[in-house]
């Protein structure tokens, strides 16, 4: 060895592991000693623990915070405009089969047995992975409805129909396992095929079979294609943005009003339940921008005797913070009696007290001196205020025409001054929930 060698050997072996022993020569020879080491991790356990009964429990505040960390948080609303694209199935399957056939053996493999199981193996394996692909990422990118906003939960239920979502991605799921298990299946057949017949042979019955139930189970990834169609025409809701709804019995006039005050343009018909969901507009007053949506009418009855259309009203009027443009209809145009649209007025205000409301009386160029009476109605009712209703309407509330163009500036300088106030809440609301996130 010489001087330089062993200096470079000194330099390289760490110095808490060498001992210098003598040599008979003029050099030092270095000798390993074992020490213990220790070993530094950029993680640290975090988790305390107390002893109760003389066992270690887990602190009850390290689980909450795990429990917090593990679990997804509530998105905000728009998640069904970052649905994926979903391709009908007759595609994937005539793409994934096209790919397949064009995978070709590995090179350098003489025994034209060989070489046909290992091409048949291979064209099998992509055309499962092909398939199954696709499907994984569609289950992957369609949100957990548990997670969805509540808003949007509720017009996944009441569009689509409660359960419905979480079946067709459960088909979903069971079509790409059912595709991979089979898959497998045959690849390993036809990897062991002892002639080139043979693996030819499985080849095609791999293929045909993996066909047969992507042809027979597919449709799920159709069902899935429709209702991510459905989704993403609802209509998007911006939550800083102040909102106005507008509220009352089917067939009294909210299309109409929506028509003047915004950009939306809905269905005008002298029939129930014209609207037929949820239509955004966008209203521009003194250079401002807000949200208004009309909403389906609501009837007289009980909550479970309700139809979606209905149940989508009380979703906006429950999920979203909205402003509320209730209209009412005392010319007995609509079909519903002034008395029954006080029942549910009465109803609607009580349950949703904390809105911010304006009062709107529509066609008031058809009301008559003397209330309109049906012939359900009870004549000798002792209820002062429904008597009340039945001539003015609600106390506060706007008389209005669309056809006669009355009242409609005043309408607009109200719910200007209704949507003010209503911005103001959103951002109060705001800053104190910013103020519960800061950390103390």
């Amino acid at each position: 060895m010489s001087g330089t060698s062993g200096l470079l050997q000194l330099w390289q072996v760490p110095s808490s592991s060498l001992f210098f022993g003598r040599s008979k020569g003029l050099y030092l020879v270095p000798v390993r000693v074992m020490y213990p080491m220790s070993c530094f991790c950029k993680q640290m356990q975090t988790t305390t623990y107390a002893i109760v009964k003389g066992s270690y429990v887990s602190n009850p505040q390290n689980q909450q915070e795990n429990k917090e960390k593990l679990t997804p948080k509530v998105e905000n609303v728009g998640a069904f405009q970052k649905l994926p694209m979903v391709m009908p199935s007759v595609d994937i399957l005539h793409s994934a089969l096209r790919k397949a056939k064009r995978v070709s053996p590995t090179k350098g493999i003489a025994n034209a047995a060989k070489r046909e199981r290992n091409k048949g193996a291979k064209q099998l394996d992509a055309l499962m992975k092909e398939l199954a692909v696709p499907l994984r990422t569609y289950k992957e990118n369609f949100p957990n409805k548990k997670y969805l906003h509540p808003y949007e939960r509720s017009l996944i239920e009441l569009t689509l129909g409660d359960g419905n979502y979480e079946d067709v991605l459960g088909k979903l799921e069971a079509l790409r396992k059912k595709v991979v298990s089979v898959g497998k299946e045959h690849a390993s057949l036809c990897a062991k095929s002892l002639s080139k017949r043979e693996a030819e042979e499985r080849l095609n019955e791999g293929l045909k079979r993996i066909e047969e139930i992507f042809d027979g189970d597919g449709k799920a990834v159709d069902e899935l294609l429709n209702i991510a169609k459905t989704l993403r025409a609802m209509p998007v809701v911006d939550l800083e943005t102040p909102t106005l709804c507008l509220v009352g019995a089917p067939n009294v006039g909210k299309s109409s009003l929506v028509r003047v005050l915004s950009t939306g343009k809905p269905e005008i018909c002298n029939y129930p339940f014209t609207t037929r969901g949820i239509l955004m507009g966008h209203i521009n007053l003194s250079y401002q921008n807000f949200q208004v949506t009309d909403t389906p009418g609501i009837l007289r009855r009980a909550d479970e005797e309700r139809n979606n259309l209905e149940k989508l009203t009380l979703a906006v009027l429950t999920h979203l913070p909205t402003a509320v443009l209730y209209v009412h209809d005392l010319s007995g145009e609509c079909g519903m009696s002034p008395s029954d649209q006080f029942v549910i007025y009465k109803e609607m205000r009580e349950r949703f007290s904390s809105h911010i409301w304006l009062d709107v009386v529509s066609k008031c160029d058809l009301l008559q001196a003397s209330p309109v009476i049906f012939a359900t109605d009870d004549c000798n009712v002792d209820n002062f205020e429904l008597v009340r209703y039945r001539k003015m309407g609600p106390d506060g509330a706007l008389n209005v025409s669309v056809k006669n163009e009355i009242g409609l500036h005043e309408l607009k300088k109200r719910v200007y001054e209704l949507l003010v106030s209503q911005s103001e809440r959103i951002k109060n609301q705001k800053s104190k929930e910013e103020e519960l996130e800061v950390p103390s």
